[in-house]
């Protein structure tokens, strides 16, 4: 079996000496060089499957040699070694498209485990497929959706903090389960937390767990997050929701890579790979004190911005038809079609609420067809009005009051339902005739809401 390869790259022999030592114990053959010049000869030359640089070189830096991989060598995972504390260092190195950094003095668990995700990404020729078939999630061909796309492949081989920016129900999520299912974390968990759904008084609990008897109704130990996540990946969502005292402790656990279970003494190190997410103007938030401006730098290492449905409106007609496939099937009938005049409107209503809005356009209007063709009638989409003239993001004003107004309806249907079912004994023609609606209908609306 021939040994993977690794160039170490630093000026003082003690490091270069410990390194290669400890690459040699991973089964790994270490080549080292004390200069720049004599790393890029070796780069020109040789094989590498893994570089290791620190930043201070007699003849150069770090940096320098993270551009002239990424120029070069792309395929090739280069991680920095940086001066304890010197994280503008890391996050410039990150920026640059390092895979990730490891801080002296030298924690050698902390940089076994890096070497291990970094020889588990493959290069870009190989992965091409894979990260296909890992994107089959996004719907869409459009041009926004393709820059999109190529930004998701590239930044999923790095380690890098992402920030994931975009409207409520433009698929924030998606975009980080692709992330994390493209990089070399992919068979690690990946854990989805929305910071706005928990309360204040329990963030710290569900974030670093907690050990029993550590306060009251803390009848058993408690993981937390960041360890449900290790090895893999913590998406926190709504990011711009967490309250300013707990901010203080994330930027903590981020920066030292471990965490304090509440009424513990032992800190316990964590490999998680961070990404963030939030409708909300981020950068606005931290103008008017409401987000830590030092936490903002650290998640926003790299920022993915998701396109509105208004900016891909190409892309409609392919959701669509995801979305009636996935109600036929749930509904287990024929999927319905879309008339030209329905297209036609979905292209030209706005769409505040994003594909979000779109799906539960399209559940109304597959539950209210009469026929095999959804109408623009069918959807039921409001007459345009003047919108007033926006800066920034928009808010989810709207889509809140939306949203209310479809849990009431929702509530109000299942009760009418109820009622008819029990009227006629649980006889499901019988219950649909006397609610005007079709039987297709009916079996529809009794698996939306559990009844049947």
């Amino acid at each position: 079996m021939i040994k993977k390869r690794a160039l170490i790259v630093d000026d003082e022999p003690d490091i270069r000496e410990l390194l290669s030592m400890t690459l040699e114990q991973m089964g790994l053959e270490a080549i080292t060089a004390a200069k720049l010049s004599k790393a890029k000869k070796l780069l020109e030359t040789e094989h590498f499957d893994l570089c290791l640089t620190d930043m201070n070189m007699p003849d150069g830096n770090g940096l320098e040699l993270v551009d002239y991989i990424q120029s070069a060598l792309p395929q090739l995972p280069v991680a920095m070694i940086t001066a304890y504390g010197n994280m503008d260092i890391a996050v410039e190195a990150l920026k640059k498209g390092a895979f990730d950094f490891v801080s002296k003095p030298l924690e050698l668990m902390r940089l076994r485990s890096m070497v291990e995700s970094a020889l588990k990404l493959e290069p870009p020729t190989k992965q091409q497929p894979s990260a296909t078939s890992s994107t089959t999630e996004l719907i869409g061909q459009s041009p926004a959706m393709d820059v999109l796309k190529q930004q998701i492949r590239k930044v999923a081989r790095s380690q890098a903090p992402i920030f994931i920016s975009g409207e409520s129900g433009s698929g924030k999520e998606l975009v980080a389960r692709a992330i994390h299912n493209l990089g070399p974390r992919a068979n690690g968990p990946f854990v989805p937390v929305n910071c706005g759904a928990i309360p204040a008084e329990l963030m710290e609990s569900e974030f670093f767990g907690h050990k029993k008897g550590s306060f009251t109704g803390a009848h058993q130990d408690k993981q937390g997050l960041f360890l449900a996540a290790n090895g893999g990946t913590l998406l926190l969502d709504e990011v711009a929701d967490l309250p300013l005292a707990m901010q203080v402790k994330l930027l903590r656990a981020i920066q030292e890579k471990s965490v304090r279970a509440i009424g513990s003494e032992e800190e316990i190190s964590v490999d998680v790979r961070i990404l963030s997410a939030t409708h909300k103007n981020l950068a606005k938030e931290v103008q008017n004190n409401q987000f830590r401006q030092d936490l903002f730098y650290r998640i926003n290492v790299i920022e993915l911005q998701v396109p509105s449905l208004r900016e891909r409106i190409e892309d409609i007609l392919l959701l669509a038809g995801k979305f009636l496939n996935q109600f036929a099937k749930e509904a287990d009938i024929p999927p319905l079609q879309l008339s030209e005049q329905a297209l036609e409107s979905l292209k030209n209503h706005d769409f505040p609420g994003n594909i979000r809005e779109l799906e539960n356009t399209l559940e109304r209007a597959f539950t209210l067809c009469q026929g095999t063709t959804i109408t623009p009638e069918d959807l039921q989409l409001p007459v345009p009005t003047q919108q007033p003239m926006e800066t920034g993001l928009k808010t989810d004003t709207t889509e809140d009051i939306q949203g209310s107004i479809d849990d009431h309806l929702a509530s109000i249907e299942k009760e009418l339902l109820t009622n008819a079912l029990e009227k006629n004994r649980w006889n499901k023609t019988a219950a649909a005739k006397t609610l005007g609606i079709s039987f297709r209908q009916m079996r529809y609306k009794l698996q939306k809401f559990g009844l049947d």
